[in-house]
């Protein structure tokens, strides 16, 4: 149960624009690329599709950027990734049209590996984007480090962006 480096990169775009909602200004892509150190062009393209999922708002130009469209405790991680992903075909039985194994009839493994994907997307489906960027949450306050880290040209920032987020280093 591997998620695709599109599944990897959509949760992160939307784990940052959660962990700065109540911003003024909005998200850049920019921003977000060299916070996480990935591809410019690779999140555009994940961008559009959030945008189209109706998951992020957009704004061009001057000023522009992205905010989450909805809060991010309704938008549930099992969804994100039911969306993203293209193939939960654990082993090659799993789909009928593409099924060469000899096995098939009589073996226990596709059920016992379907249900532990049902478990897996379970697990997913009761974590919500707001659970994964809370601050008392290790993954939220690492996010926030990242979030809140000086960019290269950039001024450092006076202040959390998430409010009620403890102390992080590099902040002044």
């Amino acid at each position: 149960m591997r998620l695709t480096q599109w599944t990897d990169y959509t949760l992160r775009v939307l784990m940052y624009c959660a962990a700065t909602e109540g911003r003024a200004q909005p998200v850049t892509i920019t921003e977000v690329a060299e916070g996480y150190g990935i591809s410019r062009s690779h999140l555009m393209k994940i961008v559009q599709q959030l945008s189209a999922q109706g998951l992020l708002e957009t704004t061009r130009g001057r000023g522009g950027g992205m905010r989450l469209m909805v809060p991010a405790s309704s938008i549930h991680i099992g969804a994100v990734v039911r969306a993203t992903e293209t193939d939960f075909n654990l082993v090659e039985c799993f789909d009928p049209a593409s099924n060469q194994c000899r096995l098939s009839s009589h073996c226990r493994l596709k059920g016992v590996l379907g249900q532990a994907m049902q478990a897996y997307l379970a697990v997913l489906d009761g974590v919500t984007l707001a659970d994964l960027v809370a601050p008392t949450s290790p993954h939220g306050v690492a996010l926030q480090a990242t979030v809140a880290a000086p960019r290269p040209g950039s001024a450092r920032r006076k202040t959390a962006l998430v409010p009620g987020l403890p102390d992080v280093p590099g902040f002044e």
